[in-house]
Formats: C-alpha cells, sequence, structure tokens
C-alpha cells in the first residue's frame, strides 16, 4: 500500500489520484542499470521511445549526476549537448543508473 506525497492519506495500489485530498499519485520511476559505455546508447533508446518526462542519470553510489528534462519539442540541436554530458558522464564512471519518469 502507497500513501499521497502530499497529505499521507494510505492509497490503494494503482490509484491516480488521494481521495482525501485529491492529489495526483507520482508514478514510480523506472530504473535501469547501465555499464558507462552502454549509458550514451540508453539515453538515446529512452528518448526515441516519446513517453518519457525526465531522465536522470546517477553514479554506482546513487547520487545525481545528471538530470535531464523532456519534453515533446526536444529537437537534435538542442538535445546535442546533453548527450555530450552524458559521454563525458560516461568516460568518468564504471557504472551507473538511468532513473526514468514516464508520461501516463
Amino acid at each position: 500500500m502507497s500513501a499521497c506525497n502530499k497529505c499521507g492519506t494510505g492509497l490503494p495500489e494503482g490509484a491516480n489520484y488521494c481521495f482525501n485530498c485529491g492529489s495526483r499519485v507520482k508514478a514510480p520511476a523506472e530504473r535501469f542499470d547501465v555499464k558507462s559505455e552502454d549509458l550514451v546508447k540508453k539515453v538515446k533508446e529512452l528518448l526515441h521511445e516519446g513517453n518519457v518526462t525526465k531522465i536522470m542519470v546517477h553514479d554506482e553510489q546513487g547520487r545525481l549526476l545528471l538530470e535531464l528534462p523532456v519534453t515533446a519539442g526536444l529537437i537534435g540541436v538542442v538535445l546535442a549537448p546533453w548527450l555530450a554530458a552524458v559521454g563525458a558522464i560516461a568516460a568518468l564512471v564504471t557504472r551507473c543508473s538511468i532513473s526514468v519518469e514516464r508520461k501516463e
């Protein structure tokens, strides 16, 4: 059983809204563990899926290294610097994890 992030009311599994305060229940982020050499490839793959709203890259200790907000209008020119940053992170770490928030 999960709880509302706003008021703390216990919620049944699969609830989209809190029946007490009416706030939207946020879906948990998906998490992928990847090797550094697969990081850029996985990020590109997630971006092409089209239903991703945010990508967060964490190191082995769970520290946030990069948070990439993804919008429907994101184009290659805007995306190129972000992918370069992902590539630089991949050069510095051996393993990392990617957390993904998706549209419902």
